[in-house]
């Protein structure tokens, strides 16, 4: 099957493929006897970015903005209330999943609507499960207007990723399911929901963007 590659990675790929070549070059000319170590070496890392920036196909089950799908691969790390300060102001269910570096690392829109808000806040770079990462880390905040409510979800960057994108604005109008943003070399989205919603994950649940039902409105 062949392998669809986000478009964040093309150029990553194609420069470490470059200097990948170039070193096994220089490895089999002056050091001959290392260059089968080497050379396995570097396929193996090459495997390991390149899945990392994998793009896999997938629509949803059903649209149904009574349903928040995942908006990112990985793993359920939180699932509480909370008190959110920057947009609500009051307190909220959050459930979190954190992204190993061997997770699939695009972001999907977990319900369509309208981008009420949209915010960048440049910060800090700690381990994506410390409790202030959702505060003081680099992230993005979007609050979705789904016509029945609002929810919120936040992009944070980690100890290693520190490179948030993002393909909405405020005042768009999206579709459940469709990409809007990735975080190169990790690491968290967060997710605000009303306190009456029904969540449908556990924690430490392996969940994937679009196919797991995080919570029902």
């Amino acid at each position: 099957m062949l392998v669809r590659i986000h478009k964040e990675g093309r150029t990553i790929l194609i420069v470490a493929a470059l200097l990948l070549f170039a070193l096994n070059i220089v490895v089999a000319q002056f050091l001959p006897i290392a260059f089968w170590p080497i050379l396995v070496l570097s396929i193996a890392f090459y495997i390991i970015i390149l899945q990392f920036f994998r793009n896999p196909a997938r629509e949803l089950h059903v649209a149904d903005n009574n349903l928040v799908y995942a908006p990112a691969d990985g793993r359920v790390c939180v699932i509480e209330e909370v008190f959110e300060g920057e947009y609500f102001k009051e307190k909220r269910l959050q459930v979190s999943i954190f992204m190993s570096p061997f997770n699939v690392h695009v972001n999907r829109n977990p319900v369509s609507g309208v981008v009420n808000y949209f915010r960048y806040h440049p910060g800090k770079y700690l381990v994506a499960w410390h409790p202030k990462s959702s505060t003081e880390n680099e992230r993005t905040t979007v609050v979705y207007d789904f016509g029945g409510g609002e929810i919120l979800m936040r992009q944070i960057a980690g100890a290693l990723a520190k490179r948030i994108k993002w393909y909405i604005g405020e005042g768009e109008k999206v579709e459940q399911g469709r990409d809007m943003g990735f975080i190169k070399f990790g690491s968290r989205v967060d997710l605000y929901l009303p306190l009456d919603a029904k969540v449908e994950v556990v924690m430490d649940q392996q969940v994937k963007g679009n196919k797991t039902i995080i919570a029902r409105i």
